[in-house]
């Protein structure tokens, strides 16, 4: 597997991924088939969702057996939830029984659940992925394992431990490795540590100031520019001619992120609602989302949020858009299709390839 190549402006081509989000909601079977049909479309990646479920590595491994050519991605396996050895481990297994298909995304979670699920104080987050990152590179890359930090060290001083290596041998001697970022800070350390960002709700008239800005910064601090950086935003995705119909049907979504997600203190995609200008909206999708008024939460969301931030329309509308995002720097595009049967959601990949084509990206 060979990562896009851009410059994060005026992108000439762009791969699409496919997100299955969370196994277990009732569509188990169909998420299957809708890798497999993803897998045989040519789409690049198909990532898979934890947070306190079903867990991302037993479905990847599930979905890998099961498919040929996609990359198979965590997005995210959650820091709080292995030591980072563990997950090197896990990154290395799976990208073996794959045949070097892996792909791992890491992220914090948020503390509802780290401190709620876990057990694991939230504190610290940026310093704590810099470090989890810097151990899993070098656990991957098989040399014997020693580490002193704030939050790991390895082996423990004082005891029987001693520095061991990794035995399985992935087999690409570089694992792609992506970060899920939202705020600038996070994202300017993603631009620096990692091979690629996952992003959600991107909006490619926003990009600079939101997202591509602090990647660049991160990518100097390594002496990099964003040429080989993949920036992978998850995209809902419907298919119709009535879109304000298609709209709404995106609405409790981005009402439960907006404002649901987290503590009214402490909500990241509410701050990120604020930062594109939706600063009135967003308060008020999440004073009526924790007072307990969900319908009244989605109907305060904004159509133009859904709009630039999904793909909904026509096919050719979908073009129009995913062209925005080539020239926004998006690299990869990870449709989220929407559908309540099987064959809907198969029709809106089957879609997707048609605009792809269609906006002159395939």
């Amino acid at each position: 597997m060979t990562l896009p190549m851009g410059k994060g402006t005026g992108m000439s081509r762009m791969r699409l991924g496919i997100n299955l989000g969370y196994w277990g909601a009732g569509m188990d079977a169909d998420n299957l088939e809708v890798a497999r049909e993803a897998d045989r479309l040519g789409y690049a990646v198909c990532w898979a969702a934890e947070a306190y479920g079903s867990d991302a590595p037993t479905v990847l491994s599930w979905v890998a057996a099961q498919t040929e050519r996609i990359d198979v991605g965590s997005a995210i396996f959650q820091i709080p939830a292995r030591t980072p050895t563990m997950t090197a481990m896990t990154a290395a297994t799976l990208d073996s029984l794959s045949g070097g298909r892996f792909r791992l995304g890491l992220g914090v979670s948020g503390p509802q659940v780290s401190e709620g699920w876990y057990g694991v104080k939230f504190d610290k987050p940026l310093a704590r992925t810099r470090e989890y990152v810097e151990i899993v590179r070098k656990a991957m890359s098989r040399e014997r394992l020693t580490h002193d930090g704030d939050h790991w060290t390895l082996p423990l001083p004082g005891g029987p431990g001693k520095p061991i290596k990794l035995t399985v041998h992935p087999v690409r001697e570089h694992i792609p490795l992506y970060i899920a970022a939202i705020g600038p800070k996070n994202l300017e350390q993603t631009g620096e540590i990692a091979d690629g960002a996952l992003v959600v709700f991107f909006a490619p008239e926003h990009a600079e100031e939101t997202t591509l800005a602090p990647l660049r910064a991160g990518r100097a601090k390594a002496g990099k520019d964003l040429d080989g950086f993949d920036l992978v935003p998850t995209v809902p995705m419907a298919v119709g001619d009535d879109v304000a119909a298609l709209a709404d049907l995106f609405r409790p979504y981005t009402a439960l992120y907006v404002g649901g997600m987290g503590s009214a203190k402490q909500n990241f995609y509410n701050k990120l609602a604020q930062r594109m200008g939706y600063e009135k909206a967003a308060a008020e999708i999440q004073e009526k989302y924790l007072s307990g008024d969900k319908q009244g939460a989605a109907a305060a969301v904004p159509r133009e949020l859904i709009d630039s931030t999904a793909l909904i329309g026509p096919v050719d509308r979908i073009a129009d858009r995913m062209r925005a995002y080539a020239e926004a720097g998006v690299t990869t595009l990870s449709l989220a299709p929407a559908g309540f049967t099987l064959d809907e959601r198969i029709a809106c990949l089957r879609a997707g390839v048609t605009a792809l084509e269609r906006a002159g990206l395939a």
